[in-house]
């Protein structure tokens, strides 16, 4: 029972973290139409600068978010208009822009890899940072982790009534459903899409310094958080936020249980196993619709 319970609670903490990296890749995409292939990289690059605040200037990773998170919007709404947009005007349809953006942003993911590596080299890095034990159910867990779920759990929540109870969120909504009709209503797509972009890309942020909390990443992580943030939009159903959230969970409890009933190393395997699964199941995801 009690290793059941293990299980599940740090499955949640994991899962939390890959829906919470999902909804912002689910953001840029479902808006934006642009499948950013350098979205890992500026998780990683968020999470050096938490670790350079915290170890070189004492400053706590929670306020670093304060810093850290509208840097990435800003970043990510630069990419967007110096490399994204001269592709968006020039693409005559929708997969047009998939392909160029796909090929724009993963000549962006060397640039950043590189930076990164020539900065702080290609060694794992961590930082000790309320890694005290706490007990929770008759289960041990880190305060570091159980702080990481509870901040996920918030900015999901802020996302979720931002795009359900804004004018803003409505705009975007309405970009995602219907990109040539939203201009019927006023709606400049093109800024609309840029600020999405950018709020996915401070959701990257903000997902960065929560995993620097408690785990070990190098300069050369980001592809994997990409890649585990791709599976998880596209089980959920892509540009669906429930989708993300049930599929992240499910990944993140399925690799634990994995990890700590067989072995480790078979973690891969299972999320893949699990993402294949889903789709022989339902090709559109779990909450995805069938294409009319």
């Amino acid at each position: 029972m009690t290793l059941t319970l293990d299980i599940v609670l740090s499955g949640l903490v994991l899962g939390g973290m890959y829906a919470l990296i999902a909804l912002g890749l689910t953001l840029q995409y479902g808006v934006a139409r642009i499948m950013n292939l350098s979205y890992g990289e500026f998780m990683i690059a968020a999470a050096f600068c938490a670790l350079f605040m915290f170890t070189g200037m004492s400053v706590n990773p929670v306020l670093g978010l304060l810093v850290i998170v509208p840097a990435s919007f800003a970043g990510n709404w630069l990419l967007y208009q110096i490399v994204l947009m001269p592709l968006v005007k020039r693409a005559r349809n929708q997969g047009m822009l998939e392909v160029d953006s796909i090929l724009g942003t993963f000549g962006v993911l060397f640039v950043i890899q590189g930076i990164m590596l020539v900065i702080f080299g290609g060694s794992l890095q961590s930082y000790s940072y309320l890694s005290v034990p706490v007990q929770i159910f008759g289960t041990t867990l880190a305060a570091n982790r159980i702080l990481a779920l509870g901040f996920a759990l918030l900015i999901g929540l802020l996302l979720y009534l931002l795009l359900t109870r804004t004018r803003f969120g409505t705009a975007l909504r309405a970009v995602a459903v219907n990109p040539e009709s939203a201009p019927l209503c006023g709606i400049d797509i093109r800024a609309a899409s840029a600020l999405a972009f950018a709020a996915g890309g401070a959701i990257a942020g903000a997902g960065g310094v929560l995993i620097s909390m408690f785990l070990t990443f190098s300069a050369a992580s980001g592809v994997v958080f990409t890649m585990k943030a791709l599976i998880v939009v596209i089980m959920g159903g892509v540009g669906n936020m429930m989708g993300a959230l049930v599929a992240g969970l499910l990944l993140g409890i399925s690799e634990t249980a994995v990890a700590r009933l067989v072995d480790p190393g078979l973690t891969i395997a299972v999320t893949y196993a699990l993402f294949l699964s889903v789709l022989l199941w339902r090709p559109t995801g779990l909450f995805g619709r069938p294409a009319r």
